[in-house]
């Protein structure tokens, strides 16, 4: 990645900040965390936090309110605040620890992307207000370290995950292509459209009348057969292995041949009947074929960094991390004549 890239990047994910109330800051020079005995400044933390929050506070607040800080959202006894916090901390983890690996790779930051870190550190100080500065814990050192982990974590992934197998067989990214129509054998809705269980009884002529349907596909065609008894046909694609898509339909789809409608499929919560459109589609064979590449590089990347993290020592310093609250919401405002994006900070 080139120093140009970078800068663009990084600008990319500044901030314009204002505040409307805010709390003063985190004592910047605390030790929050320790990897191998090497200190981690609470400044660095805490601005990784905040600077995180202000980028999920839209998002976060239209769905849950704007208590989603201080609120138990998904009944685990913890805050928002403290299951974000968490993820920051881990991943700040993550970032040093891609750190000391660094010579391994061959990966460094040269002095054209240590300018431009800078540079881009400066703007972001420059572009905001000393009230939203205070909010953020943000100084031109704490952004410029933040920036460059970043930066550095970005260039180890590219590394690591360049060793990964991209070799996919055509056998492996087999994808076919199916219609169907999919009727719940579980529940229905009664005459006053309430949801209710099927009988025993209510099931066995269901079955009958889908298998009476299925006799209908194979003679008139899926399609025509579905119209006239007002079913929905719905498409879909499936690969060899495919734990998306019912056991009992995907392997009725393998013995077909292009054309075919199966028989009565009963399936775990819905019967079938389907259609084979394709034994192998070209273009989701091809998208099969990249989402294995992606995730045999992700897989790479987590455990190389799950390795690595076994051997060392990282150690929290709960009592400081408690430091850090999100007593400031952030509101995105975006400016339509300069198409750049803002932020304000309330209680």
């Amino acid at each position: 990645m080139n120093s140009r890239k970078i800068t663009a990047l990084l600008l990319s994910s500044a901030m314009a900040l204002s505040v409307l109330t805010g709390c003063g800051g985190v004592n910047k020079d605390k030790t929050v965390a320790t990897l191998n005995g090497e200190p981690v400044k609470l400044g660095v933390a805490n601005f990784a936090a905040r600077f995180g929050q202000a980028g999920a506070d839209d998002f976060y607040t239209a769905y849950f309110g704007k208590n989603v800080w201080t609120s138990d959202l998904y009944g685990n006894g913890t805050t928002g605040q403290d299951n974000f916090k968490d993820s920051v901390m881990d991943s700040l983890e993550d970032m040093y620890v891609l750190q000391l690996h660094m010579d391994e790779y061959n990966v460094s930051i040269t002095d054209d992307e240590k300018a431009a870190l800078t540079a881009a550190a400066a703007q972001f100080m420059e572009d905001n207000s000393k009230d939203a500065i205070n909010a953020l814990g943000a100084t031109q050192e704490i952004v410029e370290e933040y920036l460059t982990l970043e930066t550095i974590q970005s260039k180890m992934k590219a590394a690591i995950v360049a060793g990964a197998d991209t070799n996919v067989t055509d056998e492996e990214a087999k994808t076919g292509a199916y219609s169907y129509v999919g009727i719940s054998k579980t529940t229905h809705q009664d005459e006053s459209g309430n949801t209710v269980d099927y009988t025993d009884e209510e099931k066995e002529e269901l079955a009958a009348k889908v298998a009476d349907f299925a006799k209908a596909a194979k003679e008139d065609g899926l399609d025509a057969a579905a119209e006239d008894a007002g079913y929905t046909v719905s498409t879909g694609t499936f690969t060899q292995e495919d734990d998306s898509v019912d056991d009992n339909l995907l392997a009725a789809l393998k013995n077909l041949k292009e054309g075919e409608v199966t028989d009565l499929i009963d399936g775990d919560s819905s019967y079938f009947v389907a259609r084979l459109d394709k034994e192998v589609d070209e273009d989701a064979t091809e998208e099969t074929r990249q989402s294995i590449i992606e995730q045999r590089k992700d897989d790479l990347y987590d455990e190389t960094l799950d390795g690595w993290k076994e051997g060392i020592e990282w150690a929290v310093k709960e009592k400081v991390w408690d430091d850090v609250n999100f007593d400031n919401l952030f509101t995105t405002i975006k400016d339509t004549e300069t198409e750049s994006t803002t932020e304000q900070a309330t209680e």
